[in-house]
């Protein structure tokens, strides 16, 4: 599947994943203290969006300090963004989502598989901003003059 497929089925079907869930916890629970949940998991998600990004920021300047590259924090900050993001956004499955995103050892799953998987592959099938160049056994050496 392409990757606009995948948005789109996202986008289709976890609103109904979250009326679910909330219908369901609801029925459980009660109204208010599911309405508490809700809230809850969204500052507690603040709080710890705001933690994580400070970590990830000082695990960021202490490797360009080093020189080394900060690879995993250049792809931690844009998954934390994501996260905080599912966190703010009201529901349990999202929030789910969200947490697996801010907790440090599944952050680093996730940044460890698009380093490994995504951006290798990439670099390897070459950057779509070089001009494809042409194969050698093909090219003869020469000059060439018109006269006229």
């Amino acid at each position: 599947m392409r990757v606009m497929q995948i948005v789109f089925l996202f986008f289709l079907i976890v609103p109904f994943v979250e009326i679910y869930l909330l219908l369901q916890i609801g029925g459980i629970v009660g109204v208010l203290p599911t309405v508490f949940l809700v809230v809850f998991t969204a500052v507690l998600g603040a709080w710890l969006l705001r933690q994580q990004g400070f970590a990830t920021w000082q695990r960021f300047q202490a490797s360009l300090a080093q020189g080394a590259i900060p690879a995993y924090e250049m792809i931690e900050g844009p998954i934390l963004l994501v996260g905080g993001a599912l966190l703010l956004t009201p529901g349990f499955f999202t929030d789910a989502m969200g947490f697996a995103c801010l907790i440090p050892f599944t952050r680093r799953k996730f940044a460890k598989y698009v380093i490994e998987n995504q951006l290798i592959n990439a670099q390897q099938a070459g950057s779509p901003f070089q001009k494809p160049q042409a194969k050698k056994e093909n090219v003869i050496e020469g000059e060439f003059k018109k006269e006229e």
